[in-house]
């Protein structure tokens, strides 16, 4: 019965994948109306699509009454991944999301911990009240159409010496720099218009750009699968990087 239950819930999910995200409306109800439906089912289907989160979040090194911003955090899943040490350590937690069914059910999870506030808003403008110690993204980068105001709002908000931390999906560019992963012209083109559909969007960009903003950092280029695509994996990668500190 489980198993029949779990096929259900997935088949609903991928009927709005492939119904895709609608065009001629804002960003904020693009989101609600292709999430909303699949808001019951969001995190078990993704549980399986969405690797390194847990390894992101366990890589964090907070300080003590550390303050925390996370930018496109949609059910709160994450807040799972933190351990009992690192919520020791966090005075306050700041969880921002555009989408009201995501946000809604990012309330009910943290509804019992007064150090969680949620806010629906949009991740390019909103800034908390004072300076944060760590701001992260789990794949939300690629799903925020302006997303250099984005990064450019998570490094405002952060404080000199804060950490910057996100996981998402990527695609290299053509030719990339010396140390990063060179993906073939199939992983280039594939990938964008398989998420694309869903307004998910890996940029070649995105890398070069949080190297450049953030060059103190720890950078993983790895795959994952991709749940109904068993012969391929998606390219992903996880980046730590320190906000520099100015005289």
């Amino acid at each position: 019965m489980r198993r029949l239950d779990a096929l259900r819930a997935d088949a609903g999910v991928l009927l709005s994948l492939l119904r895709g995200m609608p065009r001629n409306a804002s960003h904020a109800q693009r989101l609600q109306a292709f999430y909303a439906p699949q808001a019951a089912h969001y995190d078990a289907f993704r549980e399986r699509l969405l690797q390194g989160r847990q390894e992101l979040i366990a890589s964090l090194e907070l300080p003590a009454q550390a303050r925390v911003v996370e930018l496109g955090g949609g059910t709160g899943r994450n807040l799972d991944f933190f351990s009992a040490h690192q919520w020791e350590r966090i005075a306050q937690f700041e969880l921002v999301d555009l989408c009201p069914a995501l946000a809604e059910r990012a309330r009910l999870r943290a509804a019992a911990d007064a150090r969680i506030r949620v806010h629906q808003a949009d991740a390019t403008t909103w800034r908390p009240q004072r300076l944060v110690d760590c701001v992260y993204l789990s794949y939300a980068l690629t799903m925020i159409p302006n997303w250099r105001a984005a990064l450019d709002n998570a490094l405002a908000m952060l404080k000199p010496g804060g950490t910057l931390a996100l996981v998402d999906f990527y695609i290299s560019e053509e030719s990339p720099a010396p140390g990063l992963q060179r993906h073939n012209l199939f992983t280039r083109r594939f990938w964008p218009a398989w998420f694309g559909h869903d307004g998910v969007k890996p940029d070649a960009a995105h890398l070069p750009a949080l190297r450049a903003a953030l060059p103190q950092h720890r950078l993983v280029q790895a795959r994952a699968a991709v749940p109904y695509l068993p012969l391929l994996k998606v390219p992903f990668y996880r980046f730590v990087g320190r906000k520099p500190v100015t005289d």
